[in-house]
């Protein structure tokens, strides 16, 4: 996302009034919207924007580098939000008196509830939204970055350096921080059904109705324990509700503020936002040259998006509806049952047939099929929480059965491995589990450890797997796929002269050069390099940086590594053909080097916490 554009920002820093007016106004609504999550008590937010606004109009012009506008505002905001809380002490939101004398929450009185009334929200997205006011004044700020980073409204650099840490400490803080809401949120559902527990009425006998950290941890402490408050559904990922969330609205006052004549001139107005029980704005006269724009400050647009019963995403068209068109025809049915899966058995943690074999339980809820990030998977203990944390929407376990793995609202893709796979009961299997009408075709067959087959052998099973109606994936050779002649393009040829349908390149890469800008230009040149030759969408099913020199395996540091994912993700996020990609892989090694993104228990390692902050 560009927020604002560079040339805008040029402009106002040249002394353009009009594009000043203009940056102003397409500043406010990420002004308002961060200040207010911030602050958490609304009353102090126009404060906070207005100071803020008044800086950013004096400071422009010494701004160095346009592109690092939304960084450079939102380091500003962050700056005058703690001023104001240090200031008012402004962390305690407002409460109302009942008329037994007890407090009680009002709504309307802080910007989780002013969130909730003016969009509208329902379900799980309001439950999230109420969470928020159970989390501690320390995280407050975070929240506020990464709310806005999950609605697309900053990216992770600006939030890491709005923080002052590195993304890859950013993207571990986010991990703490959704644990920790994910735990107010269980408190939420929990005392919306307190009926169903005495033990919890009476514990919460004593609460005064006001979130606070205390009766967090008391009541936390409870539900853990508790067999009857245990969450009876599933929670979707928060960051997938968030994903989407517009902007809260700007005030109508702050929309309706004018740029004042005498400020063209040299003398400007300041236009005071009244507060609640202010009926009329106050103009104040300010010494310095300063604008509070603007005519046309408009409020962000509240997007309208589909929410499927219990506040789940709804499913949007089918793959098959916007994919580019395949070698031939295309149909698009679903998967059934699994054969026996023989994963890769290389020294590599890469995997062996107890590892890569494992995962997915029934067929998973249907995701959305535009979703690209996804993660090969095996058991392991924590899996399911680890698959859920992780943000994929989407998983493979190189088999045509989920065998034991799922998580809510996480997808499954079946792959038929190799020759050994093409039978009827695991191409039925195939049909039924499949959450996309897809299948990926067989694994790595260049290398004799793995599915080890010529282009001529495959060839002469494709029409089976072409039978099952869906749409598949080519063959996933270990290297090679842009190279003429090679293993993919006479299997690619063959298909051609055979009039035989392939919907879509799958493809592995592990890259052996463990500086992250040549990794991930070596990635994207191998990926332009196949989409060049074959002109169909790609899937890049398994992806990590390793090397495999001398006959071991090599690993950058888990710094590194993360740091690949993270500008990886963004490169492929890039390019439109590439429909989807698959991180190797979800399960990690405790105490040994690998690429994975969670240990058991599950615990999230900097390459599970970049991965999740990708998009």
């Amino acid at each position: 996302m560009t927020f604002p554009e560079p040339e805008l920002v040029a402009a106002a820093r040249a002394g353009d009034p009009a594009a000043l007016d203009a940056l102003v106004s397409a500043s406010m609504p990420l002004v308002y919207n961060l200040a207010g999550r911030a602050l958490r008590g609304h009353a102090d937010v126009d404060d906070v924007v207005q100071e803020t606004m008044i800086r950013v109009v004096r400071g422009i012009g010494e701004l160095q580098q346009p592109e690092s506008y939304r960084s450079w505002l939102v380091a500003i905001t962050l700056r005058q939000a703690r001023d104001q809380g240090r200031k008012h002490g402004t962390s305690e939101a407002r409460t109302a008196t009942r008329e037994d004398g007890r407090e009680y929450f009002d709504l309307g009185s802080d910007f989780a509830g002013l969130t909730i009334l003016r969009l509208g929200l329902t379900e799980q997205r309001r439950g999230v939204v109420e969470a928020t006011r159970w989390l501690d004044d320390e995280d407050r700020e975070l929240l506020s970055l990464w709310w806005l980073e999950e609605s697309g409204h900053l990216e992770r650099r600006e939030l890491a350096r709005a923080l002052g840490v590195s993304t890859t400490h950013a993207a571990v803080r986010v991990h703490r921080l959704k644990r920790r809401l994910d735990a107010a949120r269980d408190i939420v559902e929990a005392l919306r059904d307190a009926g169903r527990c005495s033990a919890l009425r009476s514990i919460a006998e004593e609460w005064d109705g006001r979130p606070s950290p205390l009766w967090r941890k008391r009541f936390d402490r409870h539900i853990r324990d508790c067999e009857l408050c245990t969450p009876r559904d599933s929670l979707v990922p928060v960051g997938r509700l968030l994903r989407g969330l517009p902007l809260v609205p700007v005030p109508l006052a702050w929309q309706s503020a004018a740029v004042h004549p005498a400020a063209r001139a040299g003398h400007a107005v300041r236009r005071r936002i009244p507060r609640r029980g202010h009926p009329h704005p106050r103009s104040l006269a300010t010494s310095p040259p300063v604008v509070i724009a603007g005519a046309g400050v408009a409020a962000a647009a509240i997007a309208a998006y589909a929410l499927l019963p219990g506040g789940h995403p709804a499913t949007t068209v089918s793959a098959a509806a916007t994919r580019p068109a395949p070698i031939t025809t295309i149909t698009s049915p679903r998967p059934t049952t699994a054969s026996p899966t023989p994963p890769r058995t290389t020294a590599a943690p890469r995997t062996s047939a107890s590892t890569k074999a494992a995962v997915v339980a029934a067929t998973p809820p249907a995701v959305e099929s535009s979703s690209r990030k996804g993660v090969g998977a095996w058991t392991f203990n924590g899996a399911d929480q680890a698959l859920k944390e992780s943000g994929s929407s989407w998983f493979y376990t190189w088999s045509t059965s989920a065998q034991g793995l799922s998580a809510n609202g996480v997808g499954f893709v079946p792959m038929v491995w190799g020759s050994s796979s093409v039978t009827s009961s695991a191409l039925a299997q195939a049909k039924s589990a499949t959450s996309c009408g897809c299948v990926l075709g067989f694994n790595e067959p260049d290398m004799g450890s793995q599915s080890n087959m010529t282009p001529t052998q495959a060839l002469n099973l494709w029409p089976q797997l072409e039978s099952t109606g869906l749409e598949l994936g080519s063959p996933a050779v270990a290297t090679g796929a842009a190279n003429a002649g090679g293993w993919l393009d006479q299997f690619m040829t063959g298909a051609r002269q055979r009039g035989y349908r392939v919907n879509f390149i799958t493809l592995h890469w592990y890259g052996s050069d463990f500086d992250t800008t040549a990794a991930v230009s070596q990635l994207r040149t191998y990926i332009e390099d196949v989409y060049a030759r074959y002109h169909l969408p790609i899937w890049l099913t398994e992806f990590a940086l390793m090397g495999f020199a001398n006959g071991g395996t090599q690993y950058p540091s888990e710094t590194g590594q993360a740091a690949f994912l993270t500008s990886a993700t963004s490169m492929l996020d890039s390019l439109s053909y590439v429909q989807r990609y698959a991180w190797f892989g979800l399960g990690a090694t405790s105490g040994l080097p690998s690429t994975g993104l969670f240990q058991p228990g599950p615990v999230v390692t900097p390459v599970g916490a970049a991965f999740e902050a990708a998009r």
